[in-house]
């Protein structure tokens, strides 16, 4: 199916809805039937069914479809938040005495669920260096389960073999899970590669504009109907009706934003490459990253995303880069209009601070849809600010 197909067309039926281009927002908590069989069918089977929205709702139904069609997958569901989409997809495929295996420094809360949720529970994780596939073969354990995979990640961008890894797990009968939330299935699709789940944080790209916190969950339909008749009822982890018709607004535009932020990526990163400042810049496909090889075969494009370690002595010089900025603001995340820098010096205090360590050096800058020639401008406020200092 194309892309303009699944985006402004899949799962819309317009005659239902007076031919209104946009789908109507079913902003409904309830579902009501006509006859106690239509109620007992629906109790029986909720998962196909519209009996209560903290489940099914139509709203959401057309989001789903179109997800799903974007990752090459035969079903989705839709979260509150890309964690809750981890928590559930994970809780869902281990039981007490089960072994994981993820990779080191996955996204903050993956790593609490591993580290200290999941051994509550008497769920062990080993974490390795997901880089290389030894170290998954040298850490399957007769008890594991589960081998949780993100690439790239957010801040450093390793990547895992995605398809050794696939066919490792399957012959050992371990469920694969990843967060794509980095490159969307626009560039990336795991599934048609093997991974049994695949997932985003829908707050970055999917919404675009920095108003909707979702996650998205992508595998078969057994896959899928497993979680939701346990984890994604159980733990509340349903989306509103209101946010999901915002990530169909995101969705409309994704391909063209996309392709504006890679374009800009481009230019930024060849201005950050040359900067006397520049002590070195990580980004997927640069000629200078490791692991390059493998990201020009498994991804289709690295974009949106670059981290560069700055030339500083100090936390000041840090500080003063970060402050010195006028229109590329400082906080978390990214994926939506607005560019943003993230330095790993917030988690560092001045007596910590050690300049031979380049991740207290590090500066994680997200390229949104300005255009270069603004964000190169306003680094290189920051820069001149840090000369100050």
């Amino acid at each position: 199916m194309q892309l303009s197909e699944i985006i402004n067309s899949l799962g819309e039926e317009r005659e239902h809805y007076f031919n209104a281009m946009t789908p109507p927002i079913m902003q409904t908590s309830n579902f009501a039937f006509n006859t106690v069989a239509d109620l007992r069918q629906a109790f029986a089977n909720e998962y196909g069914s519209y009996l209560y929205s903290r489940g099914i709702n139509p709203t959401v139904d057309i989001l789903r479809k179109k997800l799903a069609a974007l990752d090459n997958a035969e079903d989705c569901l839709v979260f509150n938040s890309g964690d809750a989409a981890i928590t559930a997809c994970v809780m869902a495929n281990l039981n007490a005495g089960d072994h994981a295996i993820a990779i080191n420094n996955p996204y903050t809360w993956a790593k609490k669920l591993f580290a200290e949720t999941l051994p509550r529970f008497g769920i062990q994780t080993t974490f390795i260096n997901g880089t290389d596939i030894n170290n998954y073969l040298n850490a399957i354990q007769p008890n594991t389960k589960l081998i949780y995979l993100e690439s790239p990640n957010s801040f450093t961008y390793e990547l895992q073999p995605l398809a050794e890894v696939a066919q490792l797990a399957k012959q050992h009968n371990i469920v694969t899970i990843i967060d794509n939330t980095y490159c969307t299935p626009l560039y990336q699709q795991p599934i048609s590669i093997g991974i049994d789940i695949s997932i985003q944080s829908a707050s970055k790209y999917i919404s675009g504009h920095s108003d909707v916190v979702a996650g998205v969950a992508c595998g078969s339909k057994a896959m899928m109907q497993k979680i939701f008749d346990n984890e994604y009822n159980t733990m509340g982890n349903c989306i509103m009706p209101f946010n999901a018709w915002l990530l169909l607004r995101g969705l409309r535009t994704l391909p063209i934003r996309l392709k504006h932020i890679i374009e800009t990526s481009a230019a930024v990163v060849a201005y950050l490459e040359q900067h006397p400042i520049v002590e070195r810049i990580l980004f997927p496909t640069h000629p200078s990253f490791p692991q390059q090889a493998l990201a020009l075969r498994q991804m289709k494009v690295a974009f949106g995303l670059v981290t560069f370690v700055l030339k500083a002595n100090n936390l000041q010089q840090v500080e003063a880069f970060c402050e010195g900025l006028q229109h590329i603001a400082m906080a978390v995340s990214w994926g939506g209009h607005e560019s943003l820098i993230m330095p790993k010096a917030a988690f560092t205090t001045h007596t910590e601070f050690d300049a031979n360590n380049e991740q207290h050096r590090m500066i994680r800058l997200y390229m949104g849809l300005e255009t270069a020639d603004y964000i190169i401008n306003d680094l290189e406020r920051g820069f001149a600010a840090m000369q100050k200092s």
